[in-house]
């Protein structure tokens, strides 16, 4: 019994802080991300999960539901109860892509879900088995060129980034690489690794470990400027091949209907965790950029992406998928 009343003392003393700034949980929060665990998304998911765990009375858990590029679990977001209780982890691939992409989506970004919080911004890297007997971006390009339709590339998924990005250099400069589609960052990064891919342009932080450890090597990275967690490796632009621009995003949504004060204080609660300095260095050291702010400056990016992918696909002619 006293151990009972000790608990309940306890949680109602986190509650506070929180409670003096409006709503807050007074149960378990669940993310579900709609990948499988490893990839970037995964791991940003739970860097702030366990943060916020830590600021509010109730455990924040982290569900993983892969499966059709991340439709599988924003869709099961979107028919949850709106009650501020479920998140879905919206990417640049299941909530901008997406919709470009599929003939008949499960789910209508505008109609079905609404913007709670942006987590974070990566970029991706074009990295390469060491077999590969290049060391640049231009080497890399004439040892494609010179083995058309022998070199496979991996990617997290049809529609992703990583395996549109590929494909818009397969167009540009006719590379002939070959895409095998995986179920997450994770599953295609062992590919690589095993040689059974050649090539990925993936997030960074999938990755990273592995090529910080020189299990592959990072050639170019698809940002506007270099990323501080590797620096030593050139954007595209500088290594010759300009207007290759992709910076992936994550953020969280929850069900439409959602209560305007849940997802003010959702978006509260995930704000303080972003801003704590252990949360800061253990996302930048991944090579994460956090993003933060308030649920409208995430929907106009989201909206923002939305149109300017639909774009890219249908001025690439890329297969719609039904």
């Amino acid at each position: 019994m006293l151990r009972r009343i000790i608990v309940m003392l306890a949680a109602g003393l986190l509650a506070l802080p929180a409670a003096a700034h409006g709503w807050v949980p007074d149960r378990p929060v669940r993310i579900i991300v709609p990948f499988p665990p490893g990839g970037a998304s995964d791991l940003v998911a739970r860097i702030l999960a366990d943060r916020a765990s830590r600021g509010t009375p109730y455990p924040w858990v982290v569900e993983n539901r892969s499966g059709a590029n991340g439709n599988i679990g924003m869709e099961a977001v979107a028919r949850t109860a709106p009650d501020g209780y479920t998140l879905g982890q919206c990417t640049i691939g299941n909530c901008a892509i997406n919709p470009a992409i599929y003939a008949r989506m499960p789910y209508v970004i505008e109609r079905d879900l609404v913007p709670v919080y942006w987590s974070g911004s990566v970029m991706n890297a074009l990295a390469i088995h060491p077999s590969i007997p290049v060391n640049t971006l231009q080497e890399f390009i004439g040892w494609a060129r010179a083995n058309q339709g022998r070199v496979n590339y991996g990617s997290s998924g049809f529609g992703s980034s990583n395996h549109l990005t590929p494909e818009l250099l397969n167009g540009r400069l006719g590379l002939g690489l070959v895409h095998v589609p995986f179920r997450g960052g994770a599953p295609a990064l062992q590919a690589l690794l095993a040689n059974q891919v050649q090539v990925m342009i993936e997030n960074v932080p999938t990755k990273i470990a592995a090529i910080r450890a020189g299990l592959i090597r990072a050639i170019a990275v698809t940002g506007r400027e270099r990323d501080p967690a590797l620096p030593d490796v050139p954007t595209f632009a500088e290594a010759g091949v300009p207007d290759i621009v992709v910076e992936p995003w994550f953020g969280f949504m929850a069900p439409a209907g959602t209560p305007v004060a849940a997802v003010n204080g959702l978006n509260r609660i995930l704000n303080e965790a972003n801003a704590d300095a252990e949360v800061q260095r253990r996302l930048r050291d991944l090579g994460v950029r956090p993003e933060g702010g308030s649920a409208e400056r995430f929907a106009s990016h989201v909206r923002a992406e939305v149109a300017r992918w639909q774009e890219v696909v249908e001025r690439n002619n890329i297969e719609r998928l039904n």
